[in-house]
């Protein structure tokens, strides 16, 4: 997993397979001697639109992040270095350095403060990219 990925799922929440399973019941086998029954088939039914998530308010579940932990959140808003600490990840250069890569930044020497305004921006637009609802002036 990317550290892209690791910090999507942060935001966005690990979605848990509670899928509905199988779906269909098991039928019994009819007992020795038992006289088949008919059954009639139910019409079918149509099939209900699948439904879009709701796109997750990016800013809220962070400053809900940054409260929680005592309202110590730094500027996460454009800081990519207290949005990692934030987050709980690595928040060093090489870590970075990695994700700059993975997003594909090339602003600026690693870890100067250009590469890391340009990478903050970079992961803001992908979270909006990947359903986030991101205000633009995170990534503008």
């Amino acid at each position: 997993m990317g550290i892209f990925s690791a910090i999507k799922d942060k935001i966005f929440g690990h979605k848990g397979g509670s899928g509905g399973g199988g779906g269909g019941q098991a039928q019994a086998a009819p007992s020795p001697g038992a006289q088949p029954q008919v059954q009639a088939t139910p019409a079918p039914q149509p099939q209900a639109a699948p439904t879009a998530e709701p796109a997750v308010d990016v800013e809220a579940v962070l400053a809900s992040m940054a409260e929680m932990q005592g309202g110590d959140g730094g500027n996460w808003r454009t800081s990519i270095v207290d949005l990692l600490k934030l987050l709980h990840m690595d928040s060093g250069l090489q870590a970075r350095r990695e994700l700059a890569e993975e997003l594909g930044v090339h602003a600026g020497e690693h870890g100067s403060a250009e590469q890391n305004t340009a990478l903050h921006r970079a992961v803001m637009r992908k979270l909006a990219e990947n359903g986030g609802q991101v205000p633009a002036s995170f990534y503008s």
